[in-house]
């Protein structure tokens, strides 16, 4: 009876364990993303792809960034980066705040800001501004969604 009750004993411990780890892993939001940011009156302001990769920190690192529609606020040689601050549940549904800056390289000075919300793992939605240059200003809504 005394070993029923170890090996009872170890068993409950092993589920609790298991249930006690979180499987939501930022790794989720790792990968090919599309994203349109919409302006006033519903119509697109800019498009881009891109991939992104969380990493320890919480930071976001950017690369294959490619604006898929034409705008005079970014010419080239743009600079991202990210942050990403991580939540999730047990299923492994990654939720959490995303935010993503894009600096203009030529011309120089233009800023767009995104600020949103990751769901699942696969789609981030928010707002956006844009701060710049005359003509170069704006806001409005965006939805990402994973390639």
């Amino acid at each position: 009876m005394k070993q029923f009750g170890i090996v009872a004993l170890l068993f409950v411990g092993l589920v609790l364990v298991g249930c006690g780890s979180n499987s939501a892993n930022p790794t989720n939001v790792n990968g090919n993303w599309n994203a349109t940011l919409m302006g006033n009156g519903n119509t697109t302001s800019f498009a881009f792809g891109t991939s992104l990769a969380v990493n320890n920190d919480g930071s976001v690192s950017v690369s294959n960034f490619n604006f898929t529609t034409n705008s005079p606020c970014f010419g080239s040689g743009e600079t991202e980066s990210g942050s990403f601050t991580l939540g999730g549940n047990f299923n492994g549904k990654v939720n959490g705040s995303f935010g993503m800056t894009v600096q203009s390289g030529s011309p120089s000075g233009n800023t767009l800001k995104l600020n949103g919300t990751v769901a699942n793992g696969n789609t981030i939605t928010g707002t956006w501004t844009l701060t710049g240059s005359s003509g170069c200003t704006g806001s409005g809504a965006f939805t990402m969604t994973k390639a």
